[in-house]
C-alpha cells in the first residue's frame, strides 16, 4: 500500500518545520509528503526546500497564490497530486508521534476511514518544543510535556494509550467519529468519489462537511482518537469568521438535510484544469 501524508500549511514556516520533522522520525515513513500550502510566502518554500535536502524525504509541494482562506481548493490539488492510494491528513501545527503513520496503515480497512485525535499545547510549550525533542518523541510524551509546563489534565491520558489501551479507550468514548482535518484518513479513491472538499467553505466544518459525504456513500468511520495522535501547536487564527461559519453551517447543513454524496463545487474542476494544462503541454511538444 502506498502511503501519502497530506499536509495543510500557511506562513506558519517554523510550526511546519517541526511538524516535518515528526515525519523524518516516524517509525513507517510515509512514500510521500505532500503539502498544501495556501500561498505562503517564500520562507515557507526556502524552509521546505532546506528539509527536502537535509532529509531526502519525498516532498511535494503544492501552491497557488494568496487570495485568502482557500484551504479546500489547494487541499483539492494536493489530493490531486498525490501518488498514493491510501492518505493521511493533518495540519501544518500537529507534531505527530513516533507511530502516527504506521497506526493508520495497520488500522486501513476497505470501506472506511480514519478519526484520529491531538492534544493541544499552550504556546509557551509550543515555543519550547525543539527539534531534538521531536526525533526522540518527547514531543509526544505526558511526562516531559507536564516537566515542560503543560498543565494536568486527563486528555493527557490521550498521549499515553498503547495499542490495546488506547483500543479500549476508542470503544469507551462518547466522541463521535468524525473526519477531521488534523487527524484523518482514507482511500484517495473514496475521496474522488465524493468530489472531495467543497470549495465553496471556508474555515469552520469543511473538514467535517467532507467526512458526511463520505458516510453517505457508505465509507463508514473508525474511531483511533486514542491510538493515532498528534499535538497541536498552539497559534493565533486571524482568518476565523463568524460570517463564514455561518456560511458553512448552512452548506454542511444542506448535505445533511439532502443526504450528498457529491458536491459540484469539489475538485472535478481540478481535474479538469488538470487534464486541460496536460493537453496544452502536449500540444506546445509537438
Amino acid at each position: 500500500m502506498r502511503v501519502s501524508v497530506i499536509i495543510s500549511t500557511y506562513n506558519s514556516p517554523a510550526w511546519l518545520e517541526n511538524v516535518l520533522w515528526g515525519y523524518a522520525a516516524q517509525s513507517r515513513p510515509p512514500q510521500e509528503l505532500v503539502i498544501a500550502d495556501d500561498g505562503s510566502g517564500a520562507v515557507t518554500r526556502q524552509r521546505i526546500d532546506a528539509f527536502r535536502a537535509a532529509t531526502k524525504l519525498n516532498i511535494n509541494h503544492v501552491w497557488h497564490p494568496d487570495d485568502g482562506f482557500r484551504k479546500c481548493a489547494i487541499m483539492n490539488r494536493a489530493i490531486t497530486a498525490a501518488e498514493g492510494e491510501y492518505l493521511i491528513f493533518s495540519d501544518g501545527d500537529c507534531i505527530p508521534r513516533l507511530d502516527f503513520v504506521a497506526v493508520h496503515c495497520e488500522l486501513a480497512r476497505p470501506g472506511r476511514f480514519l478519526s484520529g485525535g491531538l492534544f493541544r499545547l499552550p504556546m509557551n510549550v509550543s515555543e519550547r518544543i525543539s527539534r531534538g525533542d521531536i526525533l526522540a518523541g518527547r514531543a509526544c510524551d505526558p511526562r516531559w510535556l507536564r516537566c515542560a509546563g503543560v498543565p494536568a489534565s486527563a486528555k493527557l491520558f490521550k498521549l499515553l494509550g498503547g495499542p490495546r489501551l488506547g483500543w479500549l479507550w476508542d470503544r469507551l468514548t462518547t466522541t463521535r467519529a468524525t473526519w477531521n482535518g488534523h487527524n484523518a484518513s482514507g482511500w484517495k479513491a473514496d475521496v474522488l468519489a465524493v468530489n472531495g472538499f467543497d470549495e465553496r467553505m471556508a474555515y469552520g466544518g469543511e473538514d467535517r462537511e467532507l467526512g458526511e459525504r463520505l458516510i453517505f456513500s457508505g465509507v463508514r468511520p473508525i474511531q483511533i482518537r486514542h491510538r493515532a495522535i498528534c499535538v497541536h501547536l498552539d497559534h493565533a487564527r486571524g482568518y476565523v469568521s463568524d460570517a463564514a461559519w455561518a456560511r458553512n453551517r448552512a452548506i454542511w447543513n444542506e448535505t445533511l438535510r439532502t443526504r450528498s454524496r457529491w458536491t459540484e463545487y469539489g475538485m472535478q474542476r481540478v481535474l479538469a484544469e488538470e487534464i486541460d494544462h496536460a493537453e496544452q503541454r502536449r500540444s506546445h511538444a509537438a
